[in-house]
């Protein structure tokens, strides 16, 4: 016998059809007192029949609610159910019932404003034709929006490579003894840390949660309450929003730069990120000095439009791309440093000289050393062919002290093609900003083929000359050797 069964509802509940005006239905009291003899009936008859696996439940827009809002808890179950049940705190007695719309397997139990009273453990079942399934894991529903927010951070970023592990920093001025961290849109229940001293001297208390080794799972955006223990189903004002985005899960682009990585201010600069087709979110990081936390601003296109172009624009820049609706990102591209030439320091206008060793024109195949000079202080030194999409080749020095030179080896490789160069200086402790270009240097290469044929010539006319010579030597010593029988013979 049930004796002990009793079936109610409380008013601050609604389904698809309100449980305050169940009396107005027919067919759902007629429902709940089925539900009720079912409940009773369901331990005896579960010995014939295999009992249903549990449902999932869960809280839109959250588990975590402020004063007054409205919240669904939610019951997924099974298309055959017939009905489900909510119960809280692990009681025995229904809370709430709800008869699911055709063809659906799940149905909602609507709180219309959130109240201390609605805080607490919910769990859910659903019944079917003959049977009960098992209770739902527990959902616990939290009040909150009392006292100042957590702040929510993480280190040593919220940027994270695969495999490796971060912690996320809950910390507050409030003293509260504990802290929940909890991932929008997660399945998973809050994760909750007593607090501790972060410093004495600005009476700081925090939890560290380990998060990691990371997978593409734990990218998300999370947020993070404090507690008291007296009060453990009121919670703070939720910590600004963190988005944990996981990096290495995809293999990297590649980063180029339109016109070029060396601009001159107020040119137009296009960054490009290029990879395989299967990609609809791109990202593009530049490196800050010092470094600073870092997030990943998804776009759909490709291409990075930065110009016109000014100091701010120097630097690294990397490129990332991913999956829409997805913290999932791929490894980074190769770094891409973007120079910026301008002049080394307010009233500094003196550019570097660029001249060639042994001189401009250069045989098809042979090297020539280029030399770039500065009169100014100096100790990197840039050289830059015109056209080119390569970054420039760079010399340091071990002294900046002026006037400077870098000697500069190339072997021009493209037969009757000019290349046009110039060379820039900079400073190590700013290495994306060069000073202003050197005056254009054109190489002039030859064909050497036209070298030999010439000096081909002059070694045969030159044996030419020799023969002739000896020749002339030969007739005039045979002419003195006629001469010599008839002027005897005439004296």
């Amino acid at each position: 016998m049930c004796v002990h069964l009793s079936c109610r509802t409380q008013g601050q509940f609604m389904s698809s059809a309100p449980l305050g005006t169940l009396a107005d239905s027919f067919m759902t009291l007629t429902f709940i007192a089925l539900l009720c003899l079912g409940v009773c009936w369901g331990p005896w008859h579960q010995v014939q029949a295999e009992v249903p696996p549990k449902p999932s439940i869960w809280a839109d827009p959250g588990p975590g609610v402020r004063q007054g809002s409205p919240v669904t808890i939610w019951c997924e179950g099974s298309l055959e159910a017939d009905g489900y049940i909510l119960f809280k705190e692990r009681s025995s007695e229904p809370l709430a019932v709800s008869i699911p719309q055709a063809s659906s397997n799940k149905t909602g139990f609507l709180i219309q404003s959130m109240s201390s009273k609605n805080a607490g453990l919910y769990q859910c079942e659903y019944t079917t034709e003959d049977t009960v399934s098992e209770r739902s894991e527990p959902l616990l529903l939290v009040l909150t929006g009392y006292h100042s927010k957590p702040s929510l951070s993480a280190h040593p970023s919220p940027m994270v490579a695969s495999g490796r592990r971060v912690s996320l920093l809950c910390s507050s001025q409030s003293t509260w003894d504990t802290f929940h961290l909890l991932k929008e849109g997660g399945a998973e229940p809050p994760r909750q840390r007593k607090s501790e001293w972060k410093s004495y001297a600005t009476r700081w208390w925090q939890a560290v949660f380990p998060v990691g080794p990371v997978s593409s799972s734990h990218g998300g955006t999370y947020r993070c309450y404090g507690s008291n223990s007296s009060d453990p189903n009121v919670w703070s004002q939720p910590s600004d929003r963190l988005h944990l985005e996981v990096i290495g899960v995809y293999r990297e682009p590649s980063l180029s730069a339109q016109p070029g990585p060396l601009l001159l201010p107020g040119d137009n600069l296009t960054l490009q990120c290029h990879l395989k087709p299967g990609f609809d979110k791109f990202a593009l990081t530049k490196d800050e000095m010092p470094t600073q936390p870092q997030r990943l601003h998804g776009q759909h296109s490709p291409d990075f439009p930065l110009g016109p172009v000014n100091l701010t624009h120097r630097g690294r820049y990397r490129c990332y791309s991913g999956h829409n609706l997805s913290y999932a990102w791929s490894a980074p591209s190769a770094p891409l440093d973007i120079l910026i030439a301008a002049f080394l320091s307010p009233g500094n206008y003196r550019k570097p000289s660029l001249s060639a060793q042994p001189g401009p024109s250069v045989p098809w195949g042979a090297k020539v050393t280029l030399q770039c000079r500065s009169e100014v202080r100096a100790d990197t030194f840039h050289l830059h062919r015109e056209g080119s999409l390569d970054p420039p080749q760079h010399l340091r020095l071990q002294d900046m002290a002026a006037p400077s030179q870098a000697n500069f080896t190339i072997s021009p490789v493209t037969r009757g093609r000019n290349e046009t160069y110039r060379c820039y200086s900079s400073l190590s402790s700013s290495p994306f900003q060069l000073s202003q270009p050197s005056d254009p240097l054109e190489i002039v290469v030859s064909d050497s083929n036209t070298q030999d044929y010439t000096v081909g010539n002059l070694i045969r006319l030159g044996v030419s000359g020799f023969i002739l010579v000896v020749l002339g030597v030969l007739l005039c010593e045979a002419w003195h050797s006629w001469r010599r029988p008839h002027d005897a013979a005439r004296s």
